[in-house]
């Protein structure tokens, strides 16, 4: 399941896109700002932009791309100001990541820094998960969680001294099939794998290379 790369131009600057088809309706659990949340979808978009990003219309932007595409149904929309040509994969042991990785403004998350929201850099770190298992809500929700905790601890070895962006997202996708595991922990059988497929992409992202 392979992401499709697109291209456009925004104000003469050439801007990629990475679209996630689903031939059936996935589970997803995401923190994404548009098509966020909990439930079934059919696509993910990553959506790179300038780094003076100026619209607030988000989810109306996410509409237009999706439809440009011709993408049907409910999907998720992230954005970035990362190459997302620059996109770094990993597999393991069934499990696929995706990371663009942009950390021109790190940030340690209990920090008593303020951001101001409305006026962030969309630097930051999307990361799109797929499993091949259907895991449970809560174990799904779990996943959210171990991809984090490995995306930090791969900031750290990477040298980056931060735990993210302010406006990082997360994406993980499963089957809907009748049968979940409980468990997305990063002990479980799944959850480890996704872990250690999350460390090695966030790395590799840091390098600027795919592996």
């Amino acid at each position: 399941m392979r992401p499709e790369l697109s291209s456009r131009a925004a104000h003469g600057v050439d801007l990629g896109l990475l679209a996630w088809r689903f031939d059936r309706p996935m589970i997803v659990a995401s923190t994404a700002a548009t098509g966020g949340g909990y439930g079934e979808r059919q696509w993910v978009l990553n959506l790179q932009v300038p780094h003076d990003y100026q619209r607030t219309d988000i989810e109306r932007h996410v509409a237009e791309m999706a439809g440009e595409l011709q993408l049907r149904g409910e999907g998720v929309g992230m954005l970035t100001a990362a190459s997302v040509r620059d996109v770094a994969h990993a597999h393991e042991m069934g499990v696929d990541v995706w990371a663009t990785v942009g950390v021109k403004k790190p940030i340690w998350a209990a920090s008593v820094e303020h951001v101001d929201q409305d006026h962030a850099a969309p630097g930051t770190i999307n990361i799109v998960a797929v499993l091949p298992a259907r895991l449970s809500g809560g174990g799904l929700l779990n996943a959210l969680t171990t991809v984090t905790e490995a995306k930090s601890q791969a900031l750290w070895d990477g040298g980056i001294a931060a735990t993210g962006t302010a406006s990082d997202a997360v994406c993980v996708v499963c089957p809907a099939s009748d049968t979940s595991d409980p468990f997305g922990g990063p002990r479980s059988v799944w959850g480890s794998r996704l872990a250690r497929a999350v460390h090695r992409a966030i790395l590799s992202g840091l390098e600027g290379g795919d592996r």
